[in-house]
């Protein structure tokens, strides 16, 4: 399967894909990277092209970029102390409120 190929890739596949790439189209990348950072996600989390066959047939692939986000969430709060962090939230409570009276 020469480089570029997506014959052995799934209908599944295909959509996601199509669909991880527009939506960095929309935040404003280029297509060719766009399409270059769709199937490179595809690949992360698929392992490459899925065809039925063989014996890889029918072997979950997990998804594990799917599921990595919010494992690390926390952390940086975690590592202030609750002094750090209320001052924190009074500062962007003073934030939101001097912008709702701005507009």
């Amino acid at each position: 399967m020469p480089q570029g190929d997506k014959s052995k890739y799934t209908e599944k596949q295909k959509r996601k894909a199509a669909h991880i790439e527009e939506s960095y189209e929309d935040k404003g990348v280029p297509h060719d990277e766009a399409e270059r950072r769709a199937w490179a996600s595809v690949n992360k989390d698929d392992g490459g092209g899925k065809k039925p066959g063989g014996s890889g047939r029918g072997t979950e692939t997990g998804h594990p970029a799917a599921h990595k986000g919010g494992r690390a969430g926390g952390a940086a709060a975690a590592s202030r102390t609750p002094a750090e962090r209320s001052a924190s939230a009074k500062k962007a409570a003073a934030t939101r409120k001097k912008r709702a009276q701005g507009s």
